[in-house]
């Protein structure tokens, strides 16, 4: 079951076809509709197994393997939830744990900021499986012979392959993450440790398609229509993680040239009841790209919304006062002159607006940041 530790750090509304199970330290537990269908195929699938050790059954042994897959999921829940301790040691909200039809994803806020954390928040989930794998085989030589027994086999032999795949250095993979960081601390870069473990994320995926034929060959055994299909949407899953991620990586590398100091609107400040007309005067005559309203001390009220002042019809701008296609400044639309990169966009993501109000630690009005001039800057980047 392929592993997903990351994330978009905005926090978007609930993905359609999630339901929500629980909450583990402020965190939402959620399950895909595609679980089910997983969790149905696993106990058809065991059902021969569980009728071979416990004959007479009935239609009890699906229950079985139900709960078998219950208890499957609960350890790919352990593993996603110990990304989500690690993550939140560090410093980053995590949004939600997410149960899907190939394993488990969570959803972590912001990227790491050094090496280091991207290392420990990756392989401390695969070493949870294993933790889990090896406790699970030593439990299994005292668990007496039976429906048990056979629980315990399976969780051994599970946790142990989840463990160990999701180390194989490649994207989306956690051993992907794991060499991204190692890639990152040579090199002091972090898109060339994204591209190294996205390419062996490709790599991953291709041989995963190609294992059937492969396994053929080494076991000798012809495989099924089924093992193709599930090579096919393992890679397809490994391929596009992989791409996902390498693009994602190309766009963040624009980032730091978003300076908000630097894509900022002079600022002319008026009273709010100052006539419209009156204000687009004065901000012609100084040159200003935007008009704040303030108060009789100075203290910021408003951003005229350009939109709004463009669709002001000339012959009412002299009896409209500025206030009225002004935004009140509310709480995260304003923001330090200083802020850049990612964190400029988390900013905008988290109360979209046409325009923001920067202020200099003194308090002071540097100027106004246009949305529409951080996207030209963006693409131009």
């Amino acid at each position: 079951m392929p592993d997903d530790a990351s994330a978009p750090t905005e926090q978007p509304p609930r993905p359609p076809g999630t339901f929500k199970v629980g909450t583990i330290d402020g965190s939402d537990i959620l399950v895909t509709s595609s679980w089910f269908l997983i969790a149905g195929l696993i106990a058809v699938m065991m059902s021969p197994r569980v009728e071979e050790v416990q004959p007479g059954l009935g239609a009890f042994k699906y229950v079985a393997g139900l709960a078998f897959a219950v208890v499957l999921y609960l350890s790919v829940l352990l593993h996603e939830v110990s990304h989500a301790m690690v993550a939140k040691r560090f410093g980053f909200p995590v949004r939600s744990i997410t149960l899907h039809f190939l394993g488990g994803m969570t959803a972590i806020d912001g990227e790491a900021r050094r090496p280091r954390e991207e290392f420990w928040i990756a392989v401390v989930g695969p070493l949870t499986s294993i933790a889990v794998g090896l406790a699970a085989l030593g439990l299994w030589f005292a668990t007496p012979e039976g429906l048990l027994r056979m629980a315990v086999e399976g969780l051994a032999g599970a946790n142990l392959v989840v463990g160990v795949l999701n180390l194989v250095p490649g994207l989306p993979l956690d051993g992907g993450r794991v060499l991204k960081a190692g890639v990152w601390s040579l090199t002091g870069n972090r898109l060339r440790g994204v591209v190294a473990a996205a390419w062996g994320g490709r790599a991953t995926a291709l041989l995963v398609v190609l294992w059937p034929v492969a396994a053929e060959q080494v076991f000798g055994t012809p495989p099924t229509v089924v093992d193709f299909m599930l090579a096919f949407v393992i890679g397809l899953f490994l391929w596009n993680g992989a791409t996902q991620e390498l693009a994602s990586a190309k766009l963040r590398s624009r980032l730091p040239a978003l300076v908000a100091r630097d894509l900022a609107r002079r600022t002319l400040s008026v009273p709010g009841d100052l006539p419209l007309a009156e204000a687009i005067r004065r901000a012609q005559e100084a040159g200003a790209g935007s008009i704040v309203t303030v108060t009789s001390d100075g203290r910021p009220v408003g951003v005229v919304n350009e939109a709004a002042l463009l669709a002001t019809p000339e012959e009412r701008r002299p009896w409209v006062a500025v206030s009225t296609v002004a935004r009140s400044v509310d709480e995260g639309l304003t923001l330090p002159a200083t802020i850049h990169g990612e964190e400029l966009v988390r900013a905008i993501g988290r109360t979209p607006a046409s325009e923001y109000l920067l202020m200099e630690e003194d308090g002071h009005i540097y100027g106004v940041l246009a949305t529409t001039d951080v996207e030209r800057a963006f693409r131009q980047a």
